[in-house]
Formats: C-alpha cells, sequence, structure tokens
C-alpha cells in the first residue's frame, strides 16, 4: 500500500498537485494501438484513391500515428530509479499529454468524416442500374458521439490536463475541441473542403501549443516538487 503524498513542502507552502503514479505498460500498449490503428487506415485510404474529401482526414490519421511514436520517447524516459532526473519522472505523464491531445484528438476529428465519405464513396459502392440512393440521415453522427465520453474523461480529472491547467481553461479547451471538431465535420458534409482545412488547423495548432504547454508545466511542478520536498535517499 503506497504512502500519500506530502502535501506541504520544507518551506511550509502547499506543493504542487502532480497526477498520480500511472502503469507505463498499459501507456506503452496504447501507444501500439494509436499508431498501427490510424496509420493502417491511412494507407488504406490512399491506396483506394479516394477524392479529395479524405485529403484532411488521412492528414488528420498521419498525425494521430505519427504522435503516438512521439508519446512513446516521453513514455520511454520514464524513471523514477536512482540517477533519475526531474524530466525522466514526468517522462509517463508528458507521454501520456501528447497521446491525449494530438493522438486521440485527431483521430476523433477525422472518424466522422472517414464514416460518411466510406458509406457514399461511389468508388467502394458501385451503385447496380437503378438503384435508390438511401441517406443514413441522423445516424451518420453516430461515430461523432465518441467524443463526449472523451470529454468526460477530460472534464472528470481522468486526464493529464486536468492536472496543469485550471478547471475554466480546463472546460475552455475540451469546448474548444467539441467546437472545431464540429465545425470540421458540418464544413465536410457541406462540402466547403477550405473552412474544414481551417478548422481543423485551428485544432491541431491549439493542441500542439497545449502540449507544448503541459509539458513544460509538468516538469517545473515536478522541480518544484524535489526542490521542497526532496527524495529520501535508498536504502
Amino acid at each position: 500500500m503506497s504512502k500519500d503524498r506530502p502535501t506541504t513542502g520544507i518551506n511550509g507552502l502547499p506543493l504542487p498537485i502532480l497526477p498520480p503514479d500511472r502503469d507505463a505498460r498499459v501507456w506503452a500498449r496504447m501507444v501500439r494501438v494509436v499508431f498501427y490503428t490510424p496509420g493502417f487506415m491511412a494507407l488504406l485510404l490512399l491506396k483506394t484513391g479516394e477524392p479529395t474529401a479524405f485529403g484532411i482526414t488521412v492528414e488528420l490519421l498521419m498525425l494521430s500515428s505519427a504522435a503516438a511514436i512521439v508519446a512513446g520517447l516521453y513514455i520511454g524516459s520514464q524513471s523514477s530509479d536512482a540517477g533519475a532526473d526531474h524530466a525522466s519522472r514526468t517522462g509517463l505523464w508528458s507521454g501520456s499529454l501528447v497521446l491525449e491531445l494530438l493522438a486521440v484528438v485527431p483521430f476523433l476529428c477525422a472518424v466522422p468524416p472517414l464514416f460518411r465519405e466510406l458509406a457514399h464513396s461511389a468508388l467502394l459502392h458501385a451503385r447496380a442500374p437503378g438503384a435508390v440512393d438511401v441517406s443514413l440521415g441522423i445516424s451518420e453522427l453516430l461515430p461523432a458521439v465518441a467524443v463526449l465520453p472523451f470529454m468526460l474523461y477530460q472534464l472528470a480529472g481522468f486526464g493529464t490536463l486536468h492536472y496543469v491547467v485550471s478547471r475554466p481553461v480546463n472546460w475552455a479547451i475540451n469546448l474548444g475541441i467539441l467546437g472545431l471538431i464540429s465545425g470540421s465535420y458540418i464544413s465536410n458534409r457541406q462540402g466547403a473542403y477550405g473552412a474544414e482545412k481551417m478548422f481543423v488547423g485551428v485544432l491541431v495548432v491549439c493542441m500542439a501549443i497545449t502540449v507544448f504547454y503541459g509539458v513544460l508545466k509538468l516538469k517545473t511542478m515536478q522541480t518544484t516538487y524535489d526542490a521542497q520536498c526532496p527524495p529520501k535517499p535508498a536504502k
């Protein structure tokens, strides 16, 4: 049974609230899933030679796959043994932040238009003469529902972002994610691919800035924590 972390430093001031210890093996498996799944989907779309509506979707899937590799680098640097520095103690948390914002968010943004294009693809679904084109209607929105439990994951305190930014900022970021994903999907449905690229571009840039800030903030918090609550030497 692990002991609770100290809440007050040697200077009498409150210590930073760091994320809890996590199982690196679980996140390493997550890296493999996020790397292979979007990557293979992107390669299949390129193989089929689909229309321009798939363009930004392929880019999002490739970003998700590539970000998983970067997240794996952070997770692999995790260490709490002798000789560990401030960066290595935050490697797992930093990797989870990269996965959450630069792998999962682009994937969630890519899935709804991907499903719509696959459902209506004339290349994949050759229509017989006289066949009636049946619209899927509101059911096309079902893949987009996945963004809601992701927001719950973030806002309920499961995500790493919860420990990096304040609660109002966390809400603003997640509502921004929802708004930008919705805007990109609506633009895709309307064939406004220029607007879709704009929404996706803003989303990716915001996520990259948040990850950059979050990784540095985690390291700063760990540095402050170690300075005010030095780890006990190994016996």
